[in-house]
């Protein structure tokens, strides 16, 4: 027997999670109805009682079945298409390969997922209120939840696997508010979810019993939210598992470190395999919908009145403020001496130390006052901040035994900070190198002698890019007009080039990436920082932006996300470690680079069968083939969908080279 999310008790068997899931619809409404009564969460918290103690250990409760879900069941799923064709295509075999294996269960799962969960609570030492929890379950990171009132992040912050929780207490309810989750899934092996969504939790103790209620709202798979519930039972004599990983990958099948597993949309020949046995269960329901999900599907069928409820969450707005163009200059530190500036929709990395400024993309020209002005921030507090003393006479290392010199070094008159010294390009798009002039003309390199000297030529931050940059700068419109200072005055050809110095205490790297968005494509890795910038590459807004006409091709983007992969190392649990700055978009990481990586590739290899098969253009439109990635990835109207399948259509072989990806 089994607890419904009404209290109801029904059989356990192959109909369950129907049953269940078909109640969330009339349970969201009646939910939101008695949330939206007035006063009587105000009531409750006004009392003068302390919350329930949520702290132990917890089991499911015997009458939870958390198995895992049927391929293809994805009965009271409230899909909308492209939810549904993500589902159909997705393939458990991905969980073998290297970027997959030590993903934590999603945050949707964890809650149904076996192993019991841990509540811990943050105490303040002073006043012994709760400010905080950390949740824990089998196979999952610790999940903090603030309860201190702190603002959720900007949209460009990183997101992670738990995402950023705060909570407050309604009566005896604690209703915690989760954002910032990375991309995973609803149930493993098929209802995927975007990076984009939130979800809420409800949180009642009674007595020994803990009832968690999820409402989970991800416009870009769903039409409305899905609601699901789970009972835990106190057990103080448990323990949450833990389960150890390797990255190595099990054997990925296509002989590849880098291979994708994925289904070619209508190949999943396993999705209804389940209804051999379950006969009785007619076949249109178990490919989900929102309709569905209600009571009265059972009798009207296709004539089911639409969704009664609709997600809160607006996608476009979502992904505008990951890379928010507001004419502003957005600092973010990143790690080390690394910050990334999000400058009107484009991303900048900036170097600061006590050698200078190294910078990654100078942003547009429109921008380069304000960028300039941040930069200068940046140096000054990083380098040139007036400090306290902290030491006296003898105390003051390497200095005499009276303390004005020290007052003088420390307090007085610090040294002004060190100019930009670098600037990297890494293509030659306009947001990048349209600030070249005025940042190079505000920086300093000393260049005395030489055979690359110009003569007459001013001693400014060196411009540095793959020389096909160079090229095509020289070559656009109005090129050979462009001033010395806003051009490369360094370029290299070879695979990569080192910064001949130390900056800022590490070595830098640059590496060309051919034929990826342009023939001029290059990363920049920080050593000792950690951080990866990608320019153009990598973006969490938009497909990758391939300028077929200066060389860019899909392949070539593949090998660049691949190579970025490579040089990338996670903390723990595929996440953290190496940060990775996108082009445009949030700061990010390896594992959202390889959800990225994998989108790019499902997308290569729909399109490559469909040429293979003869397909024109206009046919590869129609069919639709981007569906289930467009409504995240294909809003931007300067870089669409269509305009993105085209230049991938174009820069395809006419007979494949092999799969990157496709399952058997």
């Amino acid at each position: 027997m089994a607890h419904t999310s009404f209290g109801a008790r029904i059989p356990r068997n192959q109909t369950r999670g129907f049953v269940r899931r078909t109640l969330h619809g009339a349970f969201a409404l009646v939910f939101g109805v008695a949330l939206a009564v007035p006063g009587w969460t105000q009531a409750l918290v006004g009392r003068d009682r302390t919350p329930p103690d949520l702290m132990g250990e917890w089991t499911l409760h015997d009458d939870e079945d958390p198995g895992q879900p049927l391929l293809g069941q994805y009965l009271g799923m409230p899909f909308n298409d492209a939810g549904r064709m993500r589902a159909d295509t997705s393939a458990e075999s991905i969980w073998g390969t290297a970027e997959y294996r030590c993903r934590p269960h999603s945050a949707p799962h964890s809650w149904r997922g076996v192993g019991g969960a841990r509540i811990l609570k943050d105490l303040d030492p002073l006043t012994r209120d709760v400010t905080g929890y950390h949740f824990q379950y089998w196979r999952s990171l610790d999940r903090p939840v603030y309860l201190d009132n702190r603002p959720h992040p900007p949209g460009y912050a990183p997101h992670s696997w738990a995402g950023f929780a705060t909570a407050e207490w309604q009566g005896d309810t604690l209703v915690i508010k989760t954002t910032h989750f990375k991309d995973g899934f609803l149930q493993r092996g098929g209802p995927q979810t975007s990076d984009i969504y939130t979800m809420t939790e409800y949180l009642t103790r009674h007595d020994e019993y803990l009832t968690v209620t999820q409402i989970v709202d991800d416009p870009v798979y769903l039409d409305e939210p899905y609601v699901v519930s789970t009972t835990y039972e106190y057990e103080p004599n448990s323990a949450v598992q833990m389960e150890s990983c390797v990255t190595t990958a099990l054997g990925d099948g296509g002989g590849s470190p880098s291979f994708v597993p994925h289904f070619l949309p209508g190949e999943n020949t396993a999705l209804q395999e389940w209804l051999v046995k379950e006969n009785w269960v007619p076949v249109e329901p178990t490919r989900g919908g929102a309709v569905t999900a209600y009571p009265e599907y059972r009798v009207s069928g296709k004539n089911a009145k639409p969704p009664i409820s609709r997600s809160a969450v607006s996608v476009q707005k979502a992904v505008e403020e990951q890379s928010p163009r507001d004419g502003e200059v957005h600092v973010l530190p990143v790690q080390g001496n690394v910050y990334m500036l999000v400058a009107d929709g484009t991303n900048i990395t900036v170097s600061v130390g006590k050698s200078g400024v190294l910078v990654v993309d100078a942003g547009s020209r429109d921008m380069s006052a304000k960028v300039l002005a941040a930069i200068t921030r940046l140096q000054a507090q990083a380098t040139a901040a007036v400090r306290p003393n902290d030491c006296n006479g003898s105390e003051c290392i390497g200095l005499p035994s009276w303390a004005s010199p020290a007052m003088n070094a420390i307090i007085a008159s610090p040294a002004p900070a060190r100019p930009i010294r670098y600037i990297i390009n890494t293509d030659a798009s306009p947001d990048h190198v349209g600030g070249n002039a005025v940042l190079a003309k505000a920086g300093y390199f000393a260049r005395k002698g030489g055979t690359n000297v110009e003569q007459g030529a001013a001693a400014t931050a060196a411009v540095i890019a793959h020389e096909n940059v160079l090229t095509t700068m020289q070559n656009a419109p109005g090129g050979d007009a462009l001033p010395l200072e806003a051009v490369p005055s360094d370029t290299y050809s070879w695979k990569f080039n080192k910064i001949s110095e130390y900056v800022n205490g590490e070595g830098v790297e640059i590496f060309h990436e051919p034929k990826a968005i342009s023939d001029g494509d290059s990363i920049v890795q920080f050593r000792r920082s950690e951080v990866i910038s990608t320019g153009d590459i990598f973006s969490t807004v938009t497909y990758p932006m391939i300028n077929v006409k200066t060389g860019g091709t899909i392949d070539g983007v593949i090998d660049g996300l691949n190579h970025i992969l490579d040089l990338a190392a996670a903390e723990y649990r595929s996440q953290g470690g190496t940060w990775i700055i996108p082009g445009r978009g949030r700061l990010s990481d390896a594992g959202d680079l390889a959800s990225y990586r994998n989108m790019v590739v499902i997308i290569h290899d729909r399109i490559q069968k469909l040429k293979n098969e003869g397909k024109t253009l206009a046919q590869v439109l129609a069919a639709k083939i981007t569906l289930d990635f467009d409504v995240r990835y294909g809003l931007d109207k300067s870089w669409t969908s269509a305009q993105f399948t085209e230049a991938v259509y174009r820069t395809l072989p006419a007979a494949a080279r092999g799969k990157k990806g496709a399952a058997q």
